[in-house]
């Protein structure tokens, strides 16, 4: 079952995925700020990180960036979740390392869809 991180300072957006991960059979934990997201993922790695980005202290572009430049955390994919919906938000953070952006409202499909996209398959 692959694990997923939220990293995310919204209790509710937390509860909305969690639930909507769960459902679909994932591993869900979940922290509610940056820093503690990048320890988290450095002690515990996991299969995929939900970053949102407006958070206090260190945002989701540079906790992205932090962890895509890492070589001991370059792998984990990062989908970032935002209400950010300019093209270039999604151009940053993608030029940050994030492998995918979404805005919200999420549509369950497309998260869905692109999770699946980015886990790794088993052989």
């Amino acid at each position: 079952m692959p694990n997923i991180l939220i990293i995310d300072d919204s209790p509710t957006d937390v509860r909305v995925f969690t639930t909507l991960l769960e459902k679909a059979g994932f591993s869900v934990s979940s922290v509610d700020n940056a820093e503690a997201g990048i320890e988290r993922i450095r002690a515990n790695r996991p299969d995929l990180v939900i970053m949102d980005v407006i958070m206090p202290g260190m945002n989701g572009f540079q906790a992205t960036r932090t962890l895509s430049r890492d070589p001991a955390t370059a792998e984990v994919p990062v989908v970032m979740i935002t209400t950010k919906s300019m093209e270039t938000d999604r151009v940053w953070g993608l030029r940050q390392g994030a492998r995918a952006f979404i805005t919200k409202p999420v549509n369950e499909k497309e998260l869905l869809a692109t999770i699946d996209n980015l886990l790794p398959k088993p052989h």
